[in-house]
């Protein structure tokens, strides 16, 4: 996979990109990248990228220029069509399906903002796919490209090792993940539960399936209404909630 980032702070990414899960990920063939600084693409004399909005207003707004000939740019060195994203507040809520969807992408530009906003050319015409990262304001759209790129990246083959894992994630299977032990058995007087160390891999499997249908129900409910469950974890679920009524009245 190739990622590009349009961005005036490229300097932001390096320790990021550059450690853990998305340096493995370079090391094995499975993600490049590219920084851009798409104020190298202005052609004002005074290398501006922003102005003032019309019709008046706080804050600056990004010209169009400058991101439509860096995309061009990005654009003719490539045979692919890359899925072209937007990092801004008005945009589609990110979710594990979302990055599950754009994980299938063979080539991604993402668009980073500053300011107040885009001249709205660049999402009429530019764009594929307007993504927020949640429903809260940041100086601009680095930390969100960072996000972006690590739910992505981690899901290409051979990146995690343990495909598993990734499949098995939180929001993957539209529930919230069970509770994980390690050693020791016993820690200060707590101990694991004693289905996990009986050796009974059904029962364990069970064990898992009904803690996260659990824990879901009592942390984030609404995952459960679009869950597709099984006849097995339906009646799992009302058990639950015939168990919550009984400890909560």
């Amino acid at each position: 996979m190739k990622i590009d980032v349009l961005t005036l702070f490229p300097d932001m990414f390096k320790g990021v990109f550059e450690s853990s899960i998305l340096k493995r990920a370079q090391e094995i063939g499975a993600f490049q990248y590219r920084l851009i600084d798409f104020r190298h693409y202005t052609d004002d004399k005074h290398n501006k990228v922003d102005d003032y909005p019309y019709g008046g207003g706080a804050g600056m707004v990004l010209k169009p220029q400058p991101i439509f000939d860096a995309v061009d740019d990005v654009k003719s060195q490539t045979e692919s069509t890359p899925r072209v994203v937007l990092l801004c507040p008005q945009g589609e809520t990110f979710t594990q399906q979302k990055a599950e969807e754009l994980a299938e992408e063979d080539h991604l530009i993402l668009i980073c903002g500053h300011y107040e906003g885009y001249d709205e050319r660049i999402r009429e015409q530019l764009v594929t796919d307007e993504i927020s990262i949640g429903d809260y304001v940041l100086t601009g759209g680095e930390l969100g490209a960072m996000v972006i790129t690590d739910s992505v990246v981690r899901l290409q083959p051979q990146v995690l090792g343990n495909q598993e894992s990734a499949t098995k994630d939180s929001f993957s299977t539209r529930l919230l993940e069970h509770p994980h032990y390690t050693r020791p058995n016993d820690f200060r007087g707590l101990k694991v539960p004693e289905v996990l160390t009986s050796g009974n891999h059904q029962k364990i499997e069970e064990w898992r399936i009904y803690e996260s249908l659990k824990r879901t129900y009592e942390r984030r409910p609404d995952l459960l209404e679009s869950a597709n469950l099984s006849e097995q974890e339906s009646k799992m679920l009302e058990e639950i909630k015939a168990n919550h009524v009984e400890t909560h009245g």
